[in-house]
């Protein structure tokens, strides 16, 4: 089978929220692996000087990186986001999610996922307080960093909906 038939995914990065330390990863390991990396914001971020790394900046406005994300996304690209209705729709389309703590979401993991989430806005919605996110630590990094190494491994080794 040529590369053609299964070109090598593209990592799109959802870079509003998304901390240094994911997207220093994802930058070294677009250059390692000769990988088009796409950052995505609603204003500018420095991204490196690299033939494949490239910054995307989108209109400002309640999700406008997302929807730029979703209508880029192929089958078998990987998209760095911790936005659960995004990863959803960018599961639909045949993408795989890794979040910046290294959870992966597929079409096996995101309705559960998708379910959580919307229970706990439900629970906030009624003046239960919840918790937000703890900050990320050194452990995080690394499990994000193992776990887009292992993807990227599946994809570039299987067709786009195997890994």
């Amino acid at each position: 089978m040529s590369s053609e038939d299964h070109p090598s995914p593209k990592i799109l990065v959802d870079a509003d929220a998304c901390p240094v330390a994911i997207k220093d990863i994802v930058y070294r390991t677009a250059k390692r692996r000769e990988i088009e990396a796409i950052v995505v914001a609603n204003q500018p971020i420095g991204v490196p000087d690299s033939p494949w790394v490239r910054g995307v900046v989108v209109s400002s406005g309640a999700d406008q990186a997302d929807h730029a994300i979703v209508k880029m996304v192929n089958d078998g690209d990987i998209v760095i986001a911790d936005d659960i209705p995004l990863a959803a729709r960018v599961v639909q389309k045949g993408g795989l999610v890794v979040g910046s703590r290294g959870d992966r979401y597929d079409e096996k993991t995101i309705h559960s996922r998708l379910a959580t989430r919307d229970l706990m806005e439900q629970l906030r919605s009624a003046g239960v307080e919840t918790e937000g996110p703890k900050p990320l630590k050194p452990k995080d990094v690394q499990a994000f960093a193992n776990q887009l190494d292992r993807v990227l491994t599946r994809r570039l080794k299987n067709s786009p909906g195997e890994a």
